[in-house]
């Protein structure tokens, strides 16, 4: 079992920053994939930002340039850097990990994650 705890999320103007967490522990290993994924009201969940356990990283195009994931293996911790944020990243923002592939390449396809963090809502205004 994996436990994902995010953490970060709040209220920004448009055009502000973020940092969201997402700490893993049970039986988690560095060799997971992780991703980042969001879900609007009344809009179904998309993919964010991947990396995954050989540490490639992929984007959703309308995060490229602005969003960037990175991980602390010594932590066992996700990071989610947002800049310049818009009002259509308004969104409950969850982490999720694939543990059933190990030092695979970056994933968004939210069907081969199979543990989600309870996530933290990112609102920002205009």
């Amino acid at each position: 079992q994996v436990h994902l705890l995010e953490s970060g999320g709040g209220s920004v103007q448009s055009g502000g920053s973020l940092r969201l967490s997402c700490a893993a522990s049970g039986y988690y290993r560095t060799s997971y994939g992780m991703a980042w994924f969001r879900q609007a009201p009344g809009k179904e969940r998309e993919g964010v930002a991947a990396i995954g356990g050989d540490g490639n990283t992929m984007y959703a195009d309308f995060v490229k340039g602005r969003f960037t994931i990175s991980r602390d293996n010594v932590k066992n911790t996700l990071y989610l850097q947002m800049n310049n944020l818009k009002p259509e990243d308004t969104a409950m923002y969850h982490c999720a990990a694939d543990s059933t592939r190990f030092n695979a390449g970056p994933s968004l396809w939210d069907a081969e994650f199979n543990y989600w963090g309870q996530g933290t809502q990112v609102t920002v205004s205009s």
